[in-house]
Order: C-alpha cells, then structure tokens, then sequence
C-alpha cells in the first residue's frame, strides 16, 4: 500500500489495494456469516452441517471480475486455500484432542487404536489395489501410478468425528457409551495416518526419483515417532506455562497463549521432519486431560477457533473446485464410494474380531465411517502442489464426501433405532 501527500488534501491513501482487501473481507464474512446460519439450520434439520457449507462454496462463484488483460480475478486460489486448509486442519485437531476425555478413552483404547492404525492401513491399500486396478481415471490424462493410487487409498482412509457426532445428536444419551466412545476415538487418531500416508504419496509424486519401500518405512516410523514425542514434550511444557497463568489471565489471554504455543509446536515439528498434526493433536490431548489446567476454559477458548476452523475448510474447498468438474467426477466417485463401504465393513469385521461387539454395533460403526475434513484438506494440497493429477483430487474428494454425507448421514440414525442400539428416550 502506498502513502503519498498531495497540496490541500492531507494523507490520501492509494484506494486500488484498500479496495480489493475491502472487497475480500466483505465477500468473505458475508459467506462466513451465512455459512455460520447454514450450519445452525442443519442442526435443526438433523443434516451434516458441512454438506450445506460444501454447497454454499460450490455454488458461489469464484471469479470476481474481469482484469485489465481480459482474464478473471479468483477470489481464491488453490494455494490460498491449501494454506488456509493447513491451517484450519491444525485448529480443528487440537480442539478435537482436546475435548478428548482420556478416562472415557481407555475402555476402547485396544480395539479403536486398532481400527486408527492397522484398519485405516488396510482401508488405504485396498482403495490403492482398486485405483492401480481400474487403470485410469476419467477425464484426467495422467497414467495411474502408485504415487496417485496411495494418494487417493490414504485421502479416503480416515473418518471424520465431528460430523458423525453431530449426526448422533439426536441419540445422545441413548447409545452405548462404549460405542461412542470407539466411533470418537477411531476417528481422532486415524487422521494422523492419513496425513502421513498421503504426503509420502505427494513426495514420490513430486520426486525425480523412485522412493524405495525401506526409505517409506523410515519415513512414516520418524513422522509418528517425532510427532507423538515432541506432541507430548510441547503439551507437557504448554501445561506447566498455562497452569501457571490460569489463575490470572483471563480467557482471551490464555486462547493467545496456547494458539501461540501450538503455532511453535507444529512449526518447530514440521521443520525437523515431524508430523505437525499429529503433534498437534497429542499436545491438545495432554492438555485437555491435565489437571493443572482449566479444562473448560481451554475448550471454551478453542471452540470458536475450531468451528470458524471447519466452515472455512469447507468453504473453501467449495470455492476453488468447479461444480462441473464434480459433476464430471461423479461416476468414479460413486464407485469409490461403493468401494469404500466394502472395504470399511472387511476392514471392521476383521479389526474387530472377538473384540466383544455385537453383529449389531459393528454395523453401525461401519456406517459411521463418514469422511469430512482431512479429505479436503488434503485434496487442496495435491492440488496446490507438484503432483501431475492433483488437480483433479479436489474434484474426485468432494463428490466422495458429498456422497457420504448425503447416504450415510441420513441414514445412520434410523440405522441406530432399527439395530436396537438406541434406547427409549
């Protein structure tokens, strides 16, 4: 922005840069407000929140107005919103580990660490089996490599808590608390894996050599290991600085302190090799199970950021992706999507075998696999990045998580009361 002083006129600013920030920051809250009603409405109608803000963003267009050069100015781009994504994915973690009551956890500790790890590995390569089979996909002219296919098996892999629970509302109280407690846990701890499977699929994209299976090894053991450890280290530290100031800092204060804390804790995690996210999410949950701290301030503080965090994520990736490219993508789509209900009820039937679940409630965790967030966010950044098919990942993402949101979603309460897992409320 330039200053200048003219005769008679005091201090004028140069209004091009003041009026298109204007412009952004009134487009933007407009859709920010109006995503914030949407999602209020969706509760009310008992639909996922996220699939009215995904159609807000698909059906605003990006475009804003033709440029001097005869091209149009985008609203957003795919960078910005991989980098808002990144952001927002961090947020929304943090706040999920910690709402994340260890003591409840610990019952289904086993068997949903379980599900996390080795069913979101097996759900990752049977998806990856499926896309190297199918050989191709429509509409993109890139040859199906193991890069893409891996890609594609970990984007899909994980679930998302926040729109299943959101779902469940309607139950609370009446389920199992065992069974919830697994569906939550299941789905906080499989994003790490996610995460982590898909940027060693955007490395040996991106790579102009062949990454071997020892180095992929190597790569996720030191991600995991790093982002727990220095996860647990930043969370214990951040405990000891907060307890220390809760008794006199108000609220706002210590929602400064602790964002400012997870900002070096993931920074500092991802520069030495780490997994940011998973750091992130293991420092929330040593947080918010610390008796030193105020829990309720915390999650008080962090909600806010958490559900500006989601809107955003969704909004975004609705904005940058055409809806005719989904509309494209959508018979690949609904075969991923058939796959994935396949694979996820293999992958439950065989993680929780002899594991003191009825036939009943591994149904329903099966349906309960929705995925939201982390696909998005992911699919943003194989676009924004080097991979020769990643422009068509945001696509092929938000046509699968539409199709869950809209089959699983209405179907998964009375799916809960026709199982009988419901009680009489």
């Amino acid at each position: 922005m330039r200053l200048r002083l003219e005769p008679g006129l005091g201090l004028l600013v140069d209004r091009t840069m003041s009026t298109t920030l204007a412009l952004l920051l009134a487009i933007f809250g407009a859709l920010l407000l109006t995503a914030g009603f949407l999602d209020d409405i969706a509760a009310r109608i008992r639909v996922p929140g996220i699939l009215l803000v995904l159609l807000l963003g698909l059906l605003t267009d990006n475009p804003l107005h033709p440029a001097p050069a005869g091209q149009a100015t985008a609203l957003l781009s795919l960078e910005q919103a991989d980098q808002i994504g990144q952001v927002a994915l961090v947020l929304v973690l943090f706040f999920g580990g910690l709402t994340t009551n260890w003591h409840q956890m610990r019952s289904v500790l086993v068997p949903a660490g379980r599900l996390a790890t080795l069913g979101s590995g097996l759900t990752a390569l049977l998806m990856m089996a499926l896309v190297l089979l199918l050989g191709r996909i429509p509409g993109v002219d890139v040859t199906v490599t193991l890069p893409l296919a891996l890609f594609v098996g970990a984007m899909l892999c994980s679930t998302d808590a926040s729109a299943v629970m959101a779902l469940l509302r309607p139950l609370k109280g009446r389920l199992p608390d065992q069974l919830v407690h697994l569906i939550e846990c299941e789905s906080a701890f499989n994003d790490p894996v996610a995460v982590v499977l898909s940027g060693i699929a955007l490395a040996m994209a991106s790579g102009s050599e062949a990454v071997s299976a020892p180095s992929l090894v190597i790569e996720v053991t030191r991600q995991f290991l790093l982002g727990g450890l220095i996860g647990f280290l930043g969370g214990t530290l951040a405990r000891q600085l907060l307890s220390s100031r809760s008794n006199r800092s108000s609220t706002s204060q210590l929602a400064v302190m602790s964002l400012a804390v997870l900002a070096v804790l993931v920074g500092g995690t991802q520069l030495i090799g780490g997994s940011g996210i998973l750091a992130a999410y293991v420092a929330g949950l040593v947080l918010g199970n610390s008796p030193e701290c105020d829990r309720a301030v915390l999650e008080e503080s962090h909600a806010g950021f958490a559900k500006m965090a989601e809107l955003l994520l969704f909004l975004c990736m609705g904005l940058v992706v055409d809806p005719e490219q989904v509309v494209a993508a959508a018979g690949w789509a609904l075969l991923l999507f058939a796959a994935l209900q396949l694979v996820r009820w293999l992958m439950v039937e065989t993680v929780l075998w002899r594991a003191g679940y009825g036939r009943a409630e591994r149904s329903l965790i099966t349906l309960a696999g929705l995925r939201g967030a982390v696909p998005i966010a992911m699919a943003i950044q194989a676009a924004a990045g080097r991979a020769p098919w990643g422009d068509a990942m945001p696509a092929v993402a938000l046509a699968v998580v539409l199709l869950g949101l809209l089959v699983q979603g209405f179907a998964l309460v009375p799916a809960a009361r026709r199982l009988g897992l419901a009680s009489p409320g």
